[in-house]
Parts: C-alpha cells; structure tokens; sequence
C-alpha cells in the first residue's frame, strides 16, 4: 500500500496541513470475528492495567505506561458473543415493531469543553477548532479522504463549556473523570459525546467500545490541542478524533492480535505485527499477504499518513451501530 500523491493537500476548512503524528460481526460483510481486541470489558469498559485506557493513543515516550492491551481468549469470547446477543435482540425488536435496520446514520455531537480558566493555555479553545474537527470527521467518514465511504455522518449539536479544576487535566481512569462525565453526558446512546482539555500521562485521547446499556462513561476524550489548527505539534489535523470515534463505533486498531488469528476482526485490513509509528512506506510485519495499513486511521502513523477506513471497517461499525447504539 503505497501514499496517495495528493496525501498532503486532503483537508479543507482551513486546516493546517503539517505533516503530523499520532501516536463481529457474521452479519457485516468483510468481517470475520476477532480473535483479539483493544483491551476492553465485554460491556465496553476498559480493562487494561490500572489507570490506563486500552484504547488510548499516547504520544512517543509515553507508550510504555499506556501500549494498548490484547484481550485474554476469554474476554474475546465475550466480547464476540455479547455482540452476537445484541445483534439476536435487535433482530427480534425488528420482527416485533416493524423496525429497519439504518443504513445511513447522523450522529449528534455534543462537545464538553473543560477548562483551568478563561484563558487558551488553560483549555477554552475558539469554537472554530470544533467546527474544523466537525468538517474532518465528516470527511473521513464518507471516504471524502480516499478511503470507503462509511455510513456516518456527524451533526454538532451543542458546545458546552465548563470550567472547573478538579477536571482539569482530564486524568485517565480517575475518579474526577468518572464525576465529569457523570456530570456532564447528555443524550442516548446515539449521541457522541467529545470532552476536550488537557489530558494527563501525554495522551492523546482515548474512547469507550459500545455496550448494551447505556454508560454515564460512554464517550470520546480528546486532547483540546489536537484538533485541526490546535498547537498540538505533530497531532493537529484531527486524526485523533476520527481514530477515537472509531473505537466507539466499535473499531479496533490494524495491529491488533499481531500477525495471528483475525487481528482486528476485519478481513480487509492486512495483518500487521506492532503498530506503525511516522510513515513508513513499504511496512510489511507479516508473512500475510499485503503490506501493513499504515495509511488506515486506526493504525498509530502521522495524521498526514492516515487517510482511509476499509470497506470492511465500514460494514463492522454499521453492524455494531445497528446493534448497540440505534434508537
């Protein structure tokens, strides 16, 4: 898998375009069913080693206190068969209400911004930084970047803006981001909902899995600078959004269970042994065949390396959508 020759020029709305770092269905077409995953509870809670989000991205030198998890045999199992369940009730509400399944789905977002004080340094971000992170999502999401086009869409209903300091920096896995979220989460479990700040231990955000029940945890933390024109060096195009919103959406990273099993549970996206840091072209980790996703969003290369979903990551999040989170 080769660069696109336009890689550089993807974005609109007035992005910044620096070369950047990052750091089941049977129903879904071109999915197979994971035989590992980002560590996660099979209800959507993390469950990796204590005070670190599996499914966090962290920067180059934190990766040792936060390199994501693989699930045990046994949570896999039960990941895969809760989403099973859940496909099972959807299947009998249908029959039962007349209901479809969606094709085509519009999120609404809602956007917590938490701040130290009134001030850029201590988190209140203008509000055209949200709205540029609102254009990438929806570009990304429609394959508007070079990859599959997927079913999501997503609406900015609301920025909520909070100051308060016992959440600020926002602490993964503690207990003043359990009170935030407690606090602040509006919505049902089709509403996104973004908090942005400071974010401890230098990551750069980190997302909850979609489960049955409905978590006051449920949502997407980012890091406020990350986002497009943000001043975060090296993270400000906005791919951490798009990667943590598609770990909500069920996504795993490419480099999931390594260069055996299923990986990340998606026929079409390569094996790949560890994830891929900058971009390196011609990355090949496995003996499979095709070279490692490097250019996939879910992989840990520089935003101006991401550029595209699979068409069979499209038809996982659909799936997963349609069994957990549509109304």
């Amino acid at each position: 898998m080769g660069l696109r020759p336009n890689l550089l020029t993807r974005r609109v709305a007035g992005v910044a375009l620096t070369t950047l770092a990052l750091l089941l269905s049977t129903a879904a077409v071109g999915v197979v069913p994971a035989a590992s995953a980002s560590s996660a509870a099979p209800g959507g809670a993390c469950s990796g080693p204590a005070g670190s989000q599996a499914n966090a991205r962290a920067k180059p030198g934190a990766a040792a206190l936060h390199e994501p998890n693989e699930l045990t045999a046994k949570q896999v199992r039960e990941r895969d068969a809760d989403l099973a369940a859940a496909l099972r009730e959807r299947a009998n509400y249908r029959a039962g209400a007349g209901a479809t399944t969606l094709a085509t789905v519009t999120i609404p977002v809602v956007v917590h911004v938490i701040q130290e004080n009134s001030t850029r340094a201590g988190g209140n971000i203008p509000d055209s930084l949200i709205t540029s992170q609102i254009s990438v999502l929806n570009q990304a999401y429609a394959g508007g970047t070079g990859g599959a086009t997927t079913a999501f869409a997503f609406r900015l209903d609301k920025i909520n803006r909070v100051t308060n300091t016992s959440w600020y920096p926002i602490v993964d896995g503690s207990s003043a981001e359990r009170s935030m979220k407690s606090s602040l989460r509006v919505g049902g479990k089709n509403t996104l909902n973004i908090y942005l700040g400071e974010l401890s231990d230098d990551l750069l955000g980190w997302a909850t899995f979609p489960q049955r029940n409905l978590s006051s945890m449920d949502g997407v933390v980012v890091l406020n600078e990350s986002l497009p024109g943000g001043t975060a060096t090296n993270y400000n195009q906005g791919d951490t959004g798009t990667h943590e919103i598609g770990h909500w959406l069920n996504l795993y990273h490419t480099f999931q269970g390594g260069c055996g099993g299923s990986g990340d549970g998606v026929s079409d996206t390569p094996a790949e042994a560890s994830p891929a840091y900058q971009c390196p072209t011609g990355r090949n980790t496995c003996s499979a065949t095709g070279l490692d996703p490097i250019t996939n969003f879910m992989d840990y290369t520089y935003d101006s390396c991401m550029y595209q979903f699979t068409t069979g990551q499209a038809s996982r999040m659909l799936t997963a959508w349609n069994a957990y989170r549509a109304a």
